[in-house]
């Protein structure tokens, strides 16, 4: 699998991972929707309020990798400015920084 981001392949593998990071932000909306809701029990704030805190960061994540994609800045590492691996962008596609960057 080649690791080349800006080749005409790789530009076809950034916007199906744009579709799906699209996808996902839709669904961290659904459940920021779901877990603001008020359900009347006090015995759920503390979990609810965790889950929120979960879906906001997974929500923030995304956004900021559309934003890279939108950038032109897709696999490219915060850090170093090195290629992010493919393989970990499939893995995780909200990466910021490269396997050795993360270490």
């Amino acid at each position: 699998m080649s690791t080349e981001l800006h080749s005409t392949r790789g530009t076809e593998w950034i916007e199906q991972v744009r579709v799906q990071l699209a996808d996902q932000l839709d669904t961290h909306r659904a459940q920021l929707t779901e877990l603001t809701a008020d359900t009347g029990d006090p015995g759920e704030a503390h979990t609810r309020a965790a889950l929120v805190v979960a879906a906001r960061r997974g929500y923030d994540q995304t956004v900021e990798a559309l934003n890279r994609i939108a950038e032109g800045r897709y696999g490219r590492c915060d850090r170093c400015g090195g290629d992010i691996l493919r393989e970990r962008l499939e893995i995780l596609p909200h990466a910021r920084y490269c396997v050795p960057c993360t270490r």
